[in-house]
């Protein structure tokens, strides 16, 4: 008869931590979020690749272009880049984020001197840059003929159908700066002249970047960048069971760090002959994820077929409906406890640690903590980056409210087949995904700092200061549905004025 598991599975919203001893050194400023990506011999070796915080972008459409690669890169977290694109494209986005260099931003507002002014007006209200470069061509890397800023036009006194080539600053009143200047050298052109921006542009005056000088502050404000040996940032990208002997070439050439097999169930022969493929043609060198997987035979069968990191979760994502119309998966939470517990015996038995990733149904930023507790290395989150500026949705207002796009791989929008491919016919059969908005919640940095801290802080509650100490020390409890109740406010009318306190 089929195998019926003793216990129901649960969500994380099931479980609340307690408190342990909290010394003077558990302040959050001394907490470190420090964490192994790929495996290695645990006592014996670093890992290739570390993450300065435990966070990871999903390998969604609506999620992680090079954009927000770079942004979370910034914070010390990685993105992987979505697959369910050209290869052409996606290799394209992982250039740019290897390619970028910090400080140096590509014009992301470009207009031709023919543009008017309620051109520069909508260009303004849609990405929210107030520098607009003026090219020849209106791209990004035309000839640079001039600029424009806030300071070039008032609304009140000019009107629409103004030209652009009549109000902007032109290229013989503009300071620039060649193709070799540092960051240094630019930000003290900036200063010595009072500037806000500063383009550099190549040896036939075609515009390569700005450096901005706002961007000085936030660049010493990001300690903890992740970046590779040649200070570029480090860069993920999602792969299939389809097309792998053709992708993964491609985004090695583009500079990708890491790879991911995305796919929403990964105990399967398709994933074992994916991995065994890149092991015979590139040998450890590349450092390919599988996933994902709810137990531990899912796990160990990952990791014995090679994989340097198991992602956990069916089902769990905001926008993920395969539960409802397969009947498959199990809660993130027991899901996450028994992988981690067999991660940990395989650690025992071979002395490799094989990171776990915990992907899907974080809901709340304590949801966070919990999933560090109950033994993930790290987080894979798709709708928590999907509210930021930096993901590749456009900020649309529905009902009043300022919202973000928001749709699963699963879904008709995406139509990304192969996520769910079983050696089938190439299509999707059935939608295992939704289409949706979710609340725009502005700049990740603030957002990822906020969260963060939050996590921080409860590890302190717990007594230490470190992912491996929580993980060791944590005391887990669950709790009924009374005490969920009792933990949000109740029996109390709220002031309107302190609704958003």
């Amino acid at each position: 008869m089929a195998y019926y598991y003793p216990e129901p599975s649960h969500t994380f919203s099931e479980y609340l931590l307690v408190p342990g001893y909290t010394s003077e050194d558990c302040i959050p400023d001394r907490v470190s979020l420090r964490t192994p990506l790929v495996k290695y011999r645990k006592g014996f070796e670093e890992p290739a690749i570390s993450l300065n915080v435990p966070l990871t972008s999903a390998v969604m459409q609506s999620v992680s272009n090079d954009t927000l690669a770079i942004a979370l890169a910034k914070e010390g977290g990685i993105s992987f880049i979505y697959g369910s694109q050209s290869i052409e494209s996606q290799a394209a986005m992982v250039a740019k984020v290897k390619n970028h260099k910090a400080g140096f931003v590509t014009s992301a507002s470009n207009l031709t001197p023919d543009a008017t002014l309620a051109d520069v007006l909508a260009l303004k209200a849609r990405n929210g840059f107030s520098t607009v470069a003026i090219t020849d061509d209106g791209t990004a890397n035309g000839k640079l003929l001039g600029i424009v800023t806030s300071r070039d036009y008032r609304v009140s006194r000019m009107e629409p159908t103004d030209r652009v080539r009549d109000f902007m600053t032109p290229r013989e009143k503009l300071i620039t700066a060649p193709a070799e200047t540092t960051l240094k050298e630019a930000n003290d052109i900036i200063w010595a002249h009072k500037m806000n921006s500063l383009p550099i542009v190549d040896e036939n005056d075609r515009l390569m970047y700005f450096v901005f000088r706002k961007d000085y502050a936030s660049h010493k404000a990001n300690p903890l960048e992740l970046l590779d040996e040649k200070k570029r940032y480090l860069v993920g990208a999602g792969i299939n069971t389809r097309d792998y002997a053709q992708r993964v070439p491609a985004l090695l050439a583009a500079g990708a760090d890491v790879l991911v097999i995305d796919s929403s169930e990964g105990f399967t022969c398709w994933q074992e002959k994916t991995i065994a493929w890149i092991r015979e043609h590139y040998g450890d060198t590349v450092k390919v994820g599988a996933g994902n997987v709810v137990d531990k035979d899912g796990f160990l069968f990952l990791a014995k077929a090679g994989a340097d990191f198991v992602k956990v979760g069916i089902g769990g994502g905001s926008i993920c409906i395969t539960r409802e119309t397969k009947g498959i998966g199990r809660g993130q939470a027991t899901a996450l406890i028994d992988v981690a517990a067999a991660r940990d015996e395989y650690f025992k038995e071979t002395g490799i640690y094989v990171p776990v990733c915990s992907d899907g149904g974080i809901v709340h930023d304590y949801h966070m903590t919990l999933a560090l507790a109950m033994g993930a290395d790290f987080l894979m989150l798709g709708r928590y980056f999907a509210r930021f500026d930096e993901s590749p949705t456009p900020r649309i207002m529905v009902n009043g409210v300022y919202m973000k796009e928001y749709w699963g791989e699963g879904s008709n929008r995406a139509r990304n087949w192969q996520r769910y491919d079983l050696g089938g016919s190439s299509k999707l059969s059935f939608e295992e995904g939704v289409d949706s908005y979710v609340t725009y919640a502005g700049p990740l940095h603030e957002n990822v700092e906020g969260s963060l801290y939050k996590v921080k802080s409860t590890m302190c509650n717990c007594g230490v200061t470190n992912i491996p100490d929580l993980q060791a020390n944590a005391k887990l409890t669950l709790v009924s549905s009374v005490s969920i109740v009792e933990g949000g406010y109740h029996d109390v009318t709220l002031r309107s004025s302190s609704q958003g306190k």
